[in-house]
């Protein structure tokens, strides 16, 4: 859980005690720069994935019993380099080759808009995939879990497991919902590319991703402050939808670990700057 100032994990041991580990958040992740549109996208999706490898480390360390030790650096950069890698290979490279071999029936504009809604479909059947192993369905239950309890907290709910629980496991501003943006975003801003050489349109759609990411998080960000407006709420369906692959209903056990982070978080923002 990430607050305003601070950022919690927390992680349950094999005896089921929940541990947390909370920490202020960079400097240079907050301020005035997260008021400037387009830049703090990156910022946030910079800082979320710097977060999200130190709470790895830390859960792993957990869960070998071993809590003062962290994984070594090079694991995680060599994990973290390994889903980049694969990421570029069946999200942007996969779907080019198959718009190759239809590109001498097709216009220019039909290839990209084709290698944008293969690209699309690549993303759900690996979400179908993925979705199919037993440790991702447990990490998409804690997913859940994660919603569940913002969603309690911002209703002014008591963060108690009885009460949380029977809230929903979708949020307007979750990263799924962001993914589906970039990638339809992505479908339009591509179709004015042209069709240069494959290695070209390979280069152009890595070099314009920041842009479009930016742009998303914007539309995102926009989308989550007027979730009360109709017109908004029937954009954001899709997102929703998507997000019943990546979440999962909690158990009691896996709810008393997002609220325990939350709590966290709260306490942490909630006592005077030093």
């Amino acid at each position: 859980m990430r607050g305003r100032n601070s950022a919690a994990v927390a992680v349950r041991r094999r005896d089921g005690e929940i541990v947390v580990r909370n920490e202020p958040v960079a400097k240079w992740a907050t301020g005035r720069i997260r008021d400037i549109p387009l830049l703090r996208g990156p910022i946030v999706l910079l800082e979320t994935l710097i977060l999200g490898m130190r709470s790895l480390s830390y859960s792993a360390s957990v869960a070998i019993d071993e809590e003062d030790q962290k994984l070594h650096p090079a694991i995680l950069w060599s994990t973290m380099a390994f889903g980049f890698i694969l990421a570029v290979g069946l999200f942007v490279a996969l779907p080019l080759l198959i718009v190759h071999f239809l590109d001498p029936y097709i216009t220019a504009t039909v290839s990209n808009v084709a290698d944008g809604v293969i690209r699309l479909v690549v993303f759900i059947v690996y979400l179908n995939l993925v979705s199919l192993m037993p440790d991702i369905r447990r990490v998409f239950a804690y997913h859940g879990a994660e919603h569940a309890t913002i969603n309690a907290y911002e209703a002014g709910e008591e963060l108690e497991v009885d009460k949380v629980r029977g809230y929903g496991t979708a949020h307007a501003r979750c990263g799924t919902g962001f993914i589906l943006m970039v990638l339809v975003i992505a479908v339009i801003a591509h179709a004015f590319l042209g069709r240069p050489p494959m290695w070209l349109r390979f280069l152009e759609r890595l070099a314009i991703l920041p842009i479009i990411g930016a742009f998303s998080y914007e539309m995102m960000k926009f989308s989550a402050d007027h979730i009360k407006n109709r017109l908004v709420h029937l954009a954001i369906i899709p997102g929703l939808v998507l997000q019943r692959m990546t979440t999962r209903k909690p158990d009691d056990s896996q709810l008393e670990v997002a609220i325990t982070a939350l709590k966290s978080v709260l306490a942490a923002d909630a006592e005077p700057s030093a």
